[in-house]
């Protein structure tokens, strides 16, 4: 399996990144070389996070890998599971941004309702969810998170969107989604994406992230092996610096907030021997230590084998911390576990983010600061 990293000199059209509670150095790498543990990171750019595409030269109607290399148009249907869309203008330069890439973009008849503050009362989400899976599309991505999924978990046919993904739709989201992937990955142990969601990744007025639309096009034209990263500068001993998880290491998690509302039910993923990612967006520090001492005396995290820390971003230290913040909670962490807890991964509610296969067998390897996680095939 061959890696090309492919270095980019500048992030244009990428949005200012909430200020994050770090005093370190926060620059993501894509890695280059040879999957496996001897990938070089020696030629490692730091430009940005980015996706490894896999470049495969295949002869005219090969189908070797069961990938779909063509880059013609695609078919993405877009639907509301969670809160109600308000942003009217961001949801429609969002859709006329795909179609302007070629894709057909198909929009739920109930994409716009609203009933309180969720798009459609729960047996119309519902049954956005239903056609979403049997839309034949390529991609069923959501207008935008919030809250309202985890209340209808009960009512999805988790059946129907195992066959719809087993056909070949890819469902994408972040946040609120979190509810839905993981609740499928317990019951059925399909695989769904963490990535954008429409309105936050591909309306904003000045355009989308590089980095992002490079990671979902490599998804909607079956490239997409990895993720790679330069993790941030930590004290000695702090992350092992050479180690490496083999492929049969289940890739699960996201938000830490909403996973950890689903921890006793039957939507938590009994993983073991894991790699769990996490992030959040507008919880203190104290918070999100709160939470993962929830999963920690459950003993959901001894049973991974690292834990990956994304982005935790739009909150506020207080007087009262007195030197407390988000590193605090990640050195005790530590301190509580024996498994490597790494940090730095792009992914969260950031404009520069990867796309992840949640559920999907992962390896993961790490070289000094830079971090890679892949997927894949082999040939």
């Amino acid at each position: 399996m061959a890696w090309n990293a492919l270095a980019h000199s500048t992030k244009k059209n990428t949005p200012a990144t909430p200020a994050h509670d770090h005093d370190h150095d926060h620059d993501p790498a894509c890695c280059g070389g040879q999957a496996g543990c001897g990938h070089d990171h020696a030629e490692a750019h730091a430009h940005g996070a980015q996706c490894d595409h896999d470049h495969h030269h295949h002869a005219p109607g090969e189908d070797c890998c069961g990938h779909d290399h063509s880059h013609g148009p695609k078919h993405i249907y877009v639907y509301s599971p969670s809160g109600a869309v308000r942003d009217k203008a961001a949801f429609r330069r969002a859709i006329k941004r795909l179609q302007a890439q070629g894709h057909e973009v198909e929009v739920d008849t109930d994409a716009l309702s609203s009933h309180l503050r969720f798009a459609g009362d729960d047996a119309t989400r519902l049954a956005a969810i239903h056609r979403a899976a049997a839309s034949g599309a390529d991609v069923a991505l959501i207008s935008r998170g919030g809250y309202g999924l985890t209340r209808i978990l009960p009512g999805i046919d988790y059946a129907a969107v195992a066959q719809g993904i087993a056909r070949g739709t890819q469902f994408v989201g972040l946040s609120d989604f979190t509810a839905f992937q993981n609740a499928l990955l317990a019951q059925t142990g399909a695989t769904t994406w963490a990535g954008p969601a429409l309105i936050a990744d591909f309306g904003p007025k000045d355009g989308v992230d590089d980095i992002l639309q490079d990671c979902f096009d490599d998804l909607l034209y079956g490239h997409g092996e990895g993720a790679g990263w330069r993790m941030p500068k930590q004290p000695a001993g702090a992350v092992p610096e050479d180690f490496y998880v083999d492929g049969g290491a289940t890739l699960w998690g996201s938000n830490l907030a909403v996973l950890v509302s689903l921890l006793g039910t039957p939507y938590f993923p009994q993983v073991q021997g894991g790699i769990l990612f996490l992030e959040d967006v507008g919880e203190h520090p104290y918070k999100i230590e709160r939470m993962l001492t929830q999963l920690l005396h459950a003993g959901v995290l001894a049973q991974q084998k690292a834990i990956v820390f994304g982005q935790f971003t739009e909150f506020k230290l207080t007087p009262h911390d007195k030197g407390y913040k988000l590193q605090s909670v990640i050195d005790w962490l530590r301190s509580q576990l024996r498994i490597p807890v790494l940090q730095g991964l792009p992914y969260g509610h950031v404009a520069t983010k990867v796309l992840l296969p949640v559920g999907a067998p992962v390896s993961l390897s790490v070289e000094g600061r830079d971090a890679l996680i892949y997927w894949g095939h082999t040939h």
